[in-house]
């Protein structure tokens, strides 16, 4: 099912299979806002979540969509001026405002010149049926996938980061999603405060249990400004940050049991490093991407190996 140089299912061929050209994201900041940060749910946001350490330089919530887009496409053409864009709703929750102003928000950045389809970054409790419903109508023309975030599948975690939703709204939202055929991801941090190795590696088998297209890994960073930095300097004793080839390990240990059928988006993310406390590894995202293609040969592994 695999080769041998990429024996996980890349996201890259699962884009390459919708479109008949090179496609890039582009990454907007809408100027939204997420329920447990405005009090509608909890106060403060993530523990873990400084806004900045994710959002590209071209991205300013001071720029308007089209304008946004504008810097991003000639960022990228430069090296590839046949590329086609995906506009990428990524900064804080992308479906937490009234229908008309989200409508209104991904309509503009659709008909910007060559983009040609939406990717939208939320959470699973904050997805009206009414959102849905565009979007499923959405789907039968254009490229439209939506991103959850499920970060874990303990509630307990959840619980002590402040997501303020539960894994079962997660599951559930994510059945709903695809089973109106709109392409469905989900994004988990491996390594948040207070779960074991085995704890870990158990979100990847109920994550393939739902029927998601695509997943996103990766490794908890802790970032200045954030509840989480705070933690960490009170009760260092509750974290274990990787070190990077116990993390390489750990990427082949959870793609295992990873279902085939699932692509994997990334296994890393780097934070620029005036933000990011750890940990420190000062390696490239393709980088410790080739690392962990490189361990999985050496293990004679590949996604899903393991998966039940």
């Amino acid at each position: 099912m695999f080769s041998r140089y990429r024996p996980y299912r890349d996201f890259t061929e699962f884009l390459s299979a919708q479109f008949p050209y090179k496609v890039q994201k582009i990454s907007l900041n809408a100027g939204f806002t997420c329920p447990n940060r405005d009090g509608s749910k909890g106060h403060g946001g993530c523990t873990y979540c400084n806004n900045q350490s994710f959002s590209p330089g071209y991205g300013k919530p001071t720029k308007s969509i089209s304008e946004q887009l504008s810097d991003g496409i000639t960022f990228f053409s430069h090296k590839y001026p046949e590329m086609k864009y995906l506009a990428y709703f990524q900064s804080y929750t992308n479906t937490y405002d009234t229908l008309d102003s989200l409508i209104s928000k991904y309509e503009e950045a659709l008909s910007y010149p060559n983009v040609v389809g939406l990717i939208v970054g939320t959470r699973p409790d904050c997805m009206p049926t009414q959102l849905l419903d565009y979007f499923e109508m959405l789907r039968k023309k254009i490229f439209v996938m939506v991103e959850y975030g499920v970060e874990s599948t303990l509630n307990r975690t959840l619980e002590r980061v402040n997501r303020q939703h539960t894994y079962e709204e997660s599951a559930e939202m994510i059945c709903e999603t695809a089973r109106r055929n709109i392409i469905t991801g989900a994004h988990v941090i491996l390594g948040l405060p207070g779960e074991t190795r085995e704890e870990i590696l158990s979100h990847a088998d109920k994550l393939s249990q739902l029927p998601l297209t695509a997943l996103k890994i990766h490794q908890l960073q802790i970032i200045r400004g954030t509840a989480m930095a705070k933690e960490f300097y009170l009760l260092p004793e509750s974290f274990h940050l990787f070190e990077l080839d116990e993390y390489v390990d750990l990427c082949i240990d959870f793609a295992e049991r990873v279902k085939p059928e699932i692509y994997i988006e990334r296994f890393t993310s780097q934070s620029p490093k005036n933000l990011l406390i750890a940990p420190a590894w000062d390696q490239k995202n393709y980088v410790v991407r080739e690392k962990i293609i490189k361990r999985f040969q050496e293990r004679e592994s590949w996604q899903g190996r393991l998966c039940r």
